[in-house]
């Protein structure tokens, strides 16, 4: 008995032994792993064209804004000029007790040393964007310089208490 099995383990050696795989034909493997990658990439595509993401500045030069108040108004936030949209704001952060605002704007778009940049309110919903009112100057803002006319956002809850302190002092 013990001679059968090792004359079956032996030809089980040899049968693996000379194995030799089939010639594969890589063109399945191929086009499927080809179709992945392009539907990654398309993914990818999307993601980044969709969320709005911007992969590099180029294209774009910077400006800088101070403001008394900026409220609500976010990073992303756009930049427009006659209801054109020409850039967006890239950082938001406190300088002393004013908010400084530093605005991304598309190449070709020339601002002026006397331009107002504007907080205002957009729809229903409140979304918050930096206006530009062009000015009359021949003076063109370069990248790094700011924009010294500015006004702020109007609170809603400013406004309507200046409103009622207005009407107690009147009785």
């Amino acid at each position: 008995m013990s001679e059968n099995k090792q004359v079956s383990s032996s030809s089980n050696k040899e049968e693996t032994e000379s194995f030799t795989p089939p010639a594969r034909s890589l063109t399945l493997e191929f086009w499927v792993g080809l179709f992945a990658i392009a539907g990654v990439l398309c993914f990818f595509y999307l993601a980044v064209n969709l969320g709005g993401l911007k992969l590099s500045d180029s294209g774009y030069y910077s400006v800088s804004a101070m403001f008394t108040n900026v409220a609500g108004l976010k990073v992303g936030a756009p930049v427009e000029i006659a209801g054109v949209e020409i850039g967006e704001v890239s950082n938001v952060e406190l300088n002393s007790t004013e908010a400084k605002l530093t605005l991304q704007v598309r190449d070709g778009i020339e601002l002026r040393d006397d331009d107002i940049a504007q907080i205002r309110t957009k729809g229903i919903i409140g979304d918050k964007y930096v206006k530009i009112s062009p000015g009359g100057s021949d003076l063109i803002l370069e990248s790094g310089d700011e924009i010294a006319d500015t006004e702020s956002a109007v609170e809603f809850e400013d406004v309507i208490g200046k409103f009622i302190h207005s009407m107690d002092s009147d009785e």
